[in-house]
């Protein structure tokens, strides 16, 4: 035992190699996980990682792949083909000779027209077409993606928007329950204090034992709500890990949102920026024009259209041989005489456009009712929060007199208890609010499409 003992210091670091490894250690960890993570950090890592923020990047690369689609087709069509044949029906016969100039004389026979030798044709062709005018067709159909990617884009935004919220709802629910297990940690701490003091009381005579089973049974309670503040905090860290993107992301400091008012306009002018500035509604706006410009198309495509076509080709016996070549280019025009398809197409257009204008009709309504609602519960956040910091200071000084009445003989535990309780809530409702009044401020610049990035740095 005493060999062990005396080795045991030797396997220990030294003070230079124990600072280096602490240095060594800090230089590895993330810039965020040595300071405080902020709720710009956590904004920024979940608009990089969220899923949503994914699937909003690939459906405006869809939508710009559309815009190429659409104007491909102002682009003229050119094809290869490499054709091997051999027969010997007599109309094949007679023009395959004909294309690879090679007829004579003795291919005139009745007999060798009517029963032809086998012939075999090597073909390489160039074909090619291009559509000269369609009425103006395809000019609206790219102006319809173009306002479609538009549309995207915006929608993109409103996805970003949702994700802000739902970190800065997270963000604050971690807050809030670290508040709530600090404050349980603390009062679980008062009770066992309160539990000593009594067991005094009673060894001096001035209190029952019934006096200290109540104050057991509060130290019990008082652990329970710190249990139960503990679960509360691992489930909102879940959660936040699950807004930004990230399920491994591990509890660190969060920097704390200091309780403050924030500026609030009047309702007439929020839903005045709502209107303007939601990314919801300028998407739907966008798309409404779209499929204006579809129905546009629609209707065109009734109209006559003219296409120019060329070809050229070589034949030849042998895919080595001699042969000729010949060509063929030509102007075209076209008229739909029975145009079933195309006016069911037109039907289906025409229902989409009332379908988009019925759409941002509702969701216009609905952005005045959102802008209203977080109006009201800016308000009524501010006046709680107010209400909640008086009520606050109030049971902190009532349960500091109690303290002092109790400790004088001069009031009962259950009159201290109740103070306890009544303080304790009392810190509770508080946290709420504040968190409740930088959430509920929150929702205001989301219900008015203001909730950047940028604006999201009032909230700390």
């Amino acid at each position: 035992m005493r060999q062990s003992m005396r080795s045991f210091p030797r396997q220990l670091p030294s003070g230079r190699a124990l600072f280096l490894t602490l240095l060594i250690g800090l230089g590895t960890m993330p810039a965020w996980a040595m300071e405080p993570f902020t709720l710009q950090q956590a904004i920024d890592a979940a608009l990089q990682h969220s899923p949503q923020a994914a699937i909003a990047s690939a459906d405006k690369n869809e939508a710009k792949a559309g815009v190429s689609a659409a104007r491909a087709q102002l682009l003229p069509q050119l094809n290869f083909t490499e054709d091997l044949s051999r027969g010997n029906d007599p109309v094949y016969a007679f023009g395959t000779r004909l294309r690879q100039r090679s007829f004579t004389e003795a291919d005139f026979a009745v007999n060798a027209l009517n029963f032809p030798s086998p012939i075999g044709n090597f073909a390489t062709r160039f074909s090619g077409s291009w559509m000269v005018f369609d009425s103006m067709r395809t000019e609206k159909q790219i102006h319809a993606a173009n306002l479609m990617r538009s549309s995207v884009a915006s929608s993109a935004q409103a996805v970003d928007q949702q994700i802000i919220l739902r970190v800065v709802a997270a963000y604050q629910a971690v807050l809030f329950a670290e508040r709530e297990k600090e404050v349980a940690q603390h009062e679980q701490d008062s009770a066992a204090a309160l539990l000593f003091s009594v067991d005094e009381h009673v060894k001096a005579g001035l209190a029952v034992e019934s006096d200290r089973m109540s104050a057991q049974v509060n130290v019990a309670a008082r652990k329970q709500e710190r249990i139960s503040a503990q679960g509360d905090l691992e489930l909102a860290w879940v959660q936040l890990a699950e807004a930004i993107g990230e399920p491994d992301l591990n509890p660190t400091e969060l920097k704390p949102i200091a309780p403050h008012k924030f500026r609030l306009a009047a309702l007439e002018e929020e839903i005045a920026t709502a209107a303007k500035t939601r990314p919801d509604l300028k998407a739907l706006n966008q798309a409404q024009s779209a499929e204006a410009s579809n129905l546009t198309a629609a209707k065109l495509a009734l109209a006559p259209h003219v296409s120019a076509y060329g070809n050229w080709e070589l034949d030849q016996s042998s895919f080595t041989g001699s042969g000729g070549n010949n060509w063929v280019a030509g102007v075209q025009l076209s008229v739909d005489i029975l145009p079933f398809g195309k006016r069911a197409q037109l039907a289906h257009e025409s229902a989409s456009r009332q379908r988009i204008d019925a759409q941002l009709a509702a969701s216009s309504q609905h952005v005045r009712v959102e802008v209203s609602q977080a109006h009201i519960h800016q308000q009524t956040a501010e006046l709680s929060l107010e209400t909640a910091e008086a009520a606050m200071q109030q049971s902190a000084e009532s349960l500091r007199i109690l303290k002092n009445r109790y400790g004088a003989g001069l009031a009962n535990l259950t009159d201290l208890l109740r103070g306890e309780d009544a303080e304790r809530q009392s810190q509770s409702n508080y946290w709420r609010a504040v968190y409740g009044s930088a959430l509920a401020y929150a929702d205001l610049l989301y219900a008015t499409g203001t909730l950047t990035p940028e604006a999201a740095k009032e909230l700390q």
